[in-house]
């Protein structure tokens, strides 16, 4: 209960945010639930809802910044606690860690930041294994920006014609 209260709370505080602030607000609120790593706090709405009533190219594309940014709290605490991880479970790592230096880590980066996928992991596990930061953070901008990008113009496009079937 205590979750849903907080979630709406947000909602209401990030529309008011994006609101006043314009395009520096969505930046904000993008970047600290992406930033979010065990609680996560839904953008998408903000990104949805803007899109309708802002230019959804830069809405998508400032919400994709922000939450590509914030996704480096997830890589900043696998640099920094995955020593721990890798001490504990060695035989397990060892065999992440031949998969991981091939270059299959790029596209499934862009595919967990493009989708509702828990990307928050991937980003853990590209730290504990020092993925290459700016391929990343490359990688990161690449899929929230396409994911953005899509809400955005959903926003735009659905809501428009909601009120065009109800007569808003």
């Amino acid at each position: 209960m205590v979750g849903i209260e907080l979630g709406s709370q947000f909602a209401i505080w990030a529309n008011t945010l994006g609101l006043s602030m314009g395009y520096l607000g969505i930046f904000i609120i993008s970047f600290i639930s992406a930033a979010t790593i065990i609680f996560p706090i839904p953008s998408f709405i903000l990104v949805f809802t803007l899109g309708a009533v802002m230019n959804p190219w830069l809405v998508g594309l400032t919400a994709g910044i922000g939450n590509a940014l914030g996704e480096l709290t997830g890589y900043a605490l696998g640099k920094g606690g995955g020593k721990i991880l890798e001490k504990k479970y060695r035989k397990k790592t060892e065999k992440y860690r031949k998969w991981f230096k091939k270059d299959r880590v790029f596209p499934l980066i862009i595919l967990f930041a493009a989708t509702p996928l828990p990307d928050d992991i991937v980003g853990v596990i590209c730290g504990m294994f020092n993925y290459d930061l700016k391929k990343f953070i490359v990688a990161s901008l690449i899929g929230k920006i396409v994911m953005n990008l899509a809400l955005a113009w959903g926003g735009y496009y659905g809501i428009r014609f909601i009120l065009s079937v109800f007569g808003g």
